[in-house]
C-alpha cells in the first residue's frame, strides 16, 4: 500500500545527498570551440540597459564601465542577447577562425 503524503517520514542525515548529481555550476569548461556565430557589441551604441545581461542564458554578459562586455570563451552564440537589444548595439557575425 502506498504511504500518503501527510504521513511523517524520518530520515537520518547519513541519507540525505550533500550535492547535486551534476557539476557545480555551467561555466565550468570553455565551449566555445563549437561556436559558428558570435555577438559583437558597439560601445557606442550600448547605454548599459543590461537588457542583454539579465536575458543571457549563460550569464556570460557584465557591465562594465556602464557597458556590456562579453566573455567569449564561455558564450554559445545564442543570439538573445541581439534580439533583446532595442538599440541595436550588439550584432551576430561569423565566428573567426
Amino acid at each position: 500500500m502506498r504511504p500518503y503524503i501527510r504521513d511523517k517520514k524520518t530520515f537520518t542525515f547519513d541519507e540525505v545527498p550533500e550535492n547535486t548529481s551534476f557539476e557545480a555550476g555551467y561555466l565550468v569548461s570553455v565551449n566555445s570551440g563549437w561556436r559558428s556565430v558570435r555577438p559583437v557589441i558597439d560601445t557606442g551604441k550600448c547605454i548599459g540597459c543590461e537588457q542583454c545581461y539579465l536575458y543571457c542564458p549563460d550569464g556570460v554578459i557584465s557591465i562594465e564601465a556602464g557597458k556590456a562586455a562579453i566573455d567569449y570563451d564561455f558564450c554559445k552564440g545564442c543570439g538573445i542577447c541581439a534580439k533583446i537589444c532595442r538599440l541595436h548595439a550588439i550584432t551576430i557575425e561569423e565566428e573567426r577562425k
